[in-house]
């Protein structure tokens, strides 16, 4: 069965990875009525984290552009999620709520432009029904040392 958003990732030259797999005693994602919440997603690509590290400008700092990047990566892996709980992601009717925490050098304030990176995406999959309210907080580590982890509450149609 062909799913309307999982085209429409593939067109931007996404496909959905497998469900991260819970760091600590948590799952992925929960549903409850129509809505589902998903843990905090962390950038894993194949089980990895691609970047460590604070985000800010200097050496040995994850940089911004990359951060934005890392974002976009949790979105991803937070469809996933969505998916192993409802099944198909064409029953996504809203995307609620965004919320990014980004482990900031001190000096750092550009966490909403990192956020971007999952809210521009989601926008780009689900057009009208990717929009949703958000918050970005800078943060002074995160877990296994990752720059970004986003967690996203989604409307389910039945």
């Amino acid at each position: 069965m062909s799913s309307v958003i999982e085209d429409r990732l593939s067109e931007l030259g996404f496909e959905i990875p497998e469900v991260a797999a819970a760091v600590a005693a948590y799952v992925p994602a929960l549903r409850d009525g129509n809505y589902v919440y998903t843990a905090g997603q962390l950038p894993f690509v194949d089980g990895k984290l691609p970047e460590t590290g604070k985000v800010g400008v200097g050496e040995g700092l994850v940089s911004p552009e990359r951060a934005e990047e890392l974002a976009q990566l949790c979105a991803l892996n937070a469809l996933a999620a969505v998916r192993g709980v409802v099944g198909s992601l064409d029953r996504i009717s809203q995307v609620v709520k965004v919320t990014a925490f980004v482990a900031s050098d001190p000096a750092f304030t550009g966490q909403p432009s990192v956020a971007n990176g999952a809210s521009v995406f989601l926008g780009r999959v689900f057009g009208d029904l990717g929009i949703h309210v958000r918050s970005a907080v800078g943060v002074a580590v995160l877990p296994l040392d990752a720059p970004v982890e986003i967690e996203f509450v989604f409307k389910i149609e039945d």
